[in-house]
């Protein structure tokens, strides 16, 4: 990997240019005496006129300088190179300042994460039963039904001429008994089944709302420094 003091510079040409963080600034177009010509885009042309001394190295690919791209756009964006003097001055004393402050602020500049639990609600189906029952009612019921039946009724009436004839008939010696049949209706009860209504089950979606109450953790931040306890709480909570 070569340094700026000992770079061919005709071999940069058409190769890729990187800034600090290994930011993309284009690609070389064309090299000066005192500035390197780096452009990025195709139809948007961004140019940019670096001073050389910035160059930090070259591996053959990629000519890396030691500025970051946001000062690239803000110092050397433009259609013409910056004076000579100009440049020069930034990049002593200025440029090294902004470098250290930069380096400063990186070095300190800490992420640390802070985890919090969050609910996550779902519902599941359950099955259940509904036991629909049916038992027997013993009631009386009463109905009123007509019966006949015979009954024997004597008469005395006058003889006639056919009771005349059988007088040669003798009168009986002893106790006689005669048998005349009675004809009667005798109840019979049966029971006979039969539907006398229906009962339709339905079944219908009811929606109620119920509270789920849980503990969550989260985290938070606390500096010691000395014996001054500074204590800092940061709470994050996302609204669901």
């Amino acid at each position: 990997m070569s340094n700026s003091k000992n770079i061919d510079w005709d071999d940069v040409i058409k190769k890729e240019a990187r800034g600090f963080d290994d930011e993309d600034l284009g690609e070389v177009q064309e090299t000066r005496q005192d500035y390197v010509l780096v452009q990025k885009g195709m139809i948007n042309k961004e140019k940019f006129y670096i001073p050389k001394n910035m160059v930090e190295s070259y591996d053959g690919s990629v000519l890396r300088f030691n500025i970051s791209k946001e000062e690239v756009k803000n110092r050397y964006m433009g259609d013409s190179p910056l004076p000579a003097r100009a440049a020069d001055e930034y990049s002593s004393s200025s440029y090294k300042e902004e470098e250290d402050k930069s380096n400063v602020s990186r070095e300190t500049d800490t992420r640390v994460p802070l985890i919090e639990e969050r609910l996550n609600v779902s519902k599941q189906e359950s099955a259940q039963e509904a036991t629909i029952t049916k038992e027997p009612v013993t009631e009386t019921k009463t109905v009123d039904v007509p019966v006949m039946h015979e009954e024997v009724t004597i008469e005395r009436r006058p003889a006639s001429e056919t009771t005349t004839a059988a007088a040669s008939e003798r009168p009986v010696e002893s106790k006689t008994e005669m048998k005349i049949p009675l004809k009667k209706e005798e109840v019979q009860v049966t029971k006979e089944p039969y539907v006398k209504e229906e009962v339709a089950v339905k079944k219908k979606p009811v929606t109620e709302t119920r509270k789920v109450s849980e503990q969550v953790r989260s985290e938070k931040v606390s500096t010691t420094r000395g014996n001054d306890i500074e204590q800092e709480e940061i709470e994050d909570k996302e609204k669901e």
